[in-house]
């Protein structure tokens, strides 16, 4: 079997071709970074129209990096949500074409689900039960898996998301776009414990997580101190908001796993490619004496390998090739 996969959730135009067994034949991200950074941030509309102009592309370098071509695909995926409404109707439309002009089946995937998919298809040995958070520029959400495709939606962002907060701290220091990336360069050699973050708890003591106090205690902090990118303290600051970012993430895997005993524990999305905190996950779970992973870099940003890798397990799970064209895209996720 030969699947072809496409992911348009956000600013990422991204197509992969897998066989049966969820071998990468051919794998391509567009990136619409360039597009976006005098903005400091994704427009979804400019994001829709990129998507518009780059997927025939995308698709078709996909399928000659796979030395295959459309009439050899025997399924499609891709991504309905959550995600930008534009952006996921570019996919959606696109790959509906395909699967009826070849009467092939179409499989939609959730793209937070995919998320956590990746950390499955580079350690198939993963024991259950596991917790597992996707954090990235848009989601922070932090779900219970008690097996395969069985996932319980425990904890999430109730203002920002983590990715979100280190954008904006970004964009107001003027430092770049995607701001994670530019902050963990610059916060490399910083020391973080010449500014103190206090971290933040839900009154209702939930697993929900919330970033905005986070980024409004370091646009305070901004101000007081007179912090731009010319600041010798510069580096100090932005290691100390993203250690700050790490604790709030583990201090909910610590609470979640009193709670729910899991065998493993995974991090994946944009922000898991963050070097503080794999270090910090890494480090927490060898403490706690449990199976951790972080899915490589290339798997934790948006990419169309585990939007492929979840539909061929799912049709094995079913097993069956039946599909549906019945699909509609949605912007946020429904637990």
């Amino acid at each position: 079997m030969n699947l072809l996969a496409v992911e348009t959730s956000c600013d990422e135009t991204a197509a992969a071709i897998l066989d049966g067994e969820r071998r990468i034949l051919g794998s391509v991200v567009l990136s619409q970074d360039e597009v976006h950074a005098p903005y400091r941030g994704v427009v979804p509309e400019l994001a829709s129209r990129q998507h518009l102009k780059s997927i025939g592309w995308v698709v078709e370098e996909c399928l000659n990096r796979a030395g295959l071509t459309l009439p050899r695909i025997d399924a499609f995926a891709v991504t309905q949500g959550p995600g930008l409404i534009g952006s996921l109707l570019v996919g959606l439309s696109f790959v509906k074409g395909l699967a009826y002009f070849f009467r092939k089946p179409l499989i939609g995937i959730d793209h937070l689900e995919a998320h956590m998919e990746a950390a499955f298809l580079e350690r198939p040995g993963l024991s259950f039960p596991c917790l597992a958070l996707v954090v990235s520029g848009g989601h922070t959400s932090l779900f219970f898996l008690k097996k395969r495709f069985l996932y319980k939606l425990i904890g999430r962002t109730r203002d920002d998301a983590a990715g979100e907060a280190l954008d904006k701290v970004a964009k107001f220091l003027d430092l770049g776009y995607p701001g994670g990336p530019v902050i963990q360069k610059l916060a490399e050699n910083g020391n973080g414990k010449n500014f103190r973050f206090s971290p933040t708890r839900m009154k209702d003591d939930s697993l929900d997580f919330s970033f905005s106090g986070l980024k409004s205690a370091a646009l305070k902090k901004i101000r007081e101190t007179g912090m731009s990118k010319s600041h010798p303290g510069l580096a100090d600051f932005l290691a100390a908001f993203e250690e700050a970012i790490a604790r709030a993430v583990l201090d909910h895997f610590a609470r979640a796993a009193e709670i729910y005993k899991p065998h493993s524990l995974v991090i994946s999305g944009g922000v898991a490619r963050n070097k503080r905190l794999r270090t910090r996950f890494l480090d927490f779970a060898r403490e706690q004496g449990l199976d951790a992973f972080v899915p490589s870099p290339p798997l934790c940003t948006d990419n169309a390998v585990m939007v492929g890798s979840l539909a061929v397990e799912k049709l094995k799970a079913a097993r069956t090739k039946s599909g549906t064209l019945d699909l509609d895209a949605y912007p946020r996720f429904n637990p």
